[in-house]
């Protein structure tokens, strides 16, 4: 595979991005907090509330011994704030388990909250050097369009996706973790999904997709998220009024923040539910403080 390999590899020497989660400085509870953050959300958001989270909490430790409502406040407006509570009872059995280290095994990882097979082969790669396949959005869409032709990959990965992935990592270690940073890189800069920079692709030449013409994704429809509307928005608005506030908050503040009412009260449900805000009172709501 030195046909497919070496180009992307010689493409990623030259065009990787300057992320402090990839530097030689990174601790690898810097790659856990980044593959936590990143989880369906864009570089650009993560990188100044890494940034911050690395300086308040530069350990798994410092974070634990805060109450979780603080891991909800910091996480700002990346969204899915549930990922900053799993972050942080992932930090607490770190500590509990693992003497505050970030794990290196991949069952390890695997066994904290939060992290399923994805999230456990990113960090015991990215942080610890490790041969594992490593399948995220960009690494399947380069993988399926190179591969076999296809533009876009199945909804969910597939035993033969993973099969196909293992066959075309490197066998040295260290090889394999680069790799799989770099094809990541290439599907996140030039295999895009939508408008691919074909003409500056290090493997353009040995492209199925690119031999077949293209051909236009013929599977199941493709999920398109909305916003605008949505429960999403109204759990967001509502926890920025709480993360925006010192104490509990009254309930009229949470009113004039959606207008909606059995939205608004269907979407506070589900953030006391989630763990995300607790009542403080008959009408006050604040961050949790455990």
């Amino acid at each position: 595979m030195s046909e497919f390999h070496d180009p992307v590899l010689e493409w990623y020497d030259e065009h990787a991005r300057d992320l402090p989660w990839r530097t030689a400085r990174a601790t690898p509870w810097s790659v856990m907090v980044s593959e936590f953050m990143l989880q369906q959300t864009p570089v650009a958001r993560v990188l100044p509330v890494h940034e911050q989270w690395l300086a308040r909490w530069p350990t798994p430790a410092d974070l634990a011994a805060e109450p979780t409502g603080e891991a909800v406040r910091a996480w700002g407006r990346l969204g899915y704030p549930r990922r900053a509570l799993r972050l942080h009872a992932a930090a607490a059995v770190i500590v509990a388990r693992h003497d505050g280290e970030v794990p290196s095994s991949y069952d390890d990882l695997r066994a904290l909250p939060g992290i399923g097979d994805y999230t456990a082969a990113a960090i015991a790669t990215f942080a610890y050097g490790q041969r594992h396949v490593v399948l995220d959005t960009n690494v399947r869409r380069v993988f399926t369009r190179t591969l076999l032709g296809v533009e876009f990959p199945a909804a969910t990965v597939t035993r033969a996706e993973r099969d196909l992935a293992g066959g075309v990592l490197p066998t040295d270690q260290g090889t394999a973790a680069t790799w799989s940073v770099a094809v990541m890189e290439l599907g996140a800069l030039v295999c895009t999904a939508a408008n691919p920079a074909c003409a500056t692709c290090p493997v353009a030449e040995l492209c199925a997709w690119r031999a077949a013409g293209y051909p236009a994704y013929d599977g199941p429809p493709r999920k398109v998220q909305a916003w605008a509307g949505t429960d999403r928005q109204c759990r967001g608005r509502l926890l920025a009024v709480l993360r925006e506030s010192d104490g509990p908050v009254h309930r009229s503040r949470l009113d004039a923040a959606w207008t909606e009412d059995a939205q608004r009260v269907r979407c506070l449900a589900s953030l006391v539910a989630d763990a995300l805000v607790v009542a403080t009172g008959p009408d006050a709501y604040a961050l949790p403080e455990s």
